[in-house]
């Protein structure tokens, strides 16, 4: 339709001639009232917000050299994380003589993630900056909690349980 007539109609039933999909070819309009169109744009856009998750990124610092106690107080902070549903950036700091083995750093870093591979998937695998080795752990998709899980198994339970004969 020529956008003329098009405007045309839109001035006889009082409503706005609105560009709705500019990239077709030909460009797509609709008869609509403005103001309602961009109302409901608005609430559609505030609500795909309210359902976005926000993830944070937690960073855990640890020295190549860590003791056991010192490496399973971090090793708890990365699970506590995890388990939050936010990621970790894991940073090795390396010092001085430190820095020609980075092995040290590696090796660790390869501990923890074995050690949290239940809780997480390594996003990010380590990698060399400087002084510093860093790797980032994202958290495995939520499982089903234990209540839910029992309440599945139930609800199966009496799917699959023979229907008694109201007959006898």
């Amino acid at each position: 339709m020529r956008i003329e007539d098009a405007l045309r109609l839109a001035e006889e039933a009082e409503l706005d001639l609105v560009e709705v999909a500019a990239q077709a070819r030909p460009p797509v309009c609709k008869l609509m009232d403005y103001g309602k169109f961009k109302y409901e744009s608005a609430q559609k856009a505030r609500e795909s917000r309210r359902n976005q998750q926000l993830t944070t990124i937690k960073e855990q610092k640890l020295r190549p050299k860590i003791d056991t106690h010192d490496y399973e107080t971090k090793k708890r902070n990365v699970v506590r994380f995890l388990e939050g549903g936010n990621k970790v950036k894991v940073t090795i700091m390396f010092r001085g003589r430190e820095q020609s083995r980075p092995e040290l750093g590696f090796r660790l870093l390869q501990r923890l993630a074995e050690d949290v591979v239940e809780l997480g998937t390594v996003e990010a695998a380590p990698k060399q900056d400087g002084r510093n080795m860093t790797m980032v752990i994202a958290p495995n998709k939520k499982p089903p909690t234990r209540a839910q899980t029992a309440q599945a198994v139930q609800s199966a339970a009496a799917a699959d349980a023979p229907v008694a004969d109201a007959q006898t």
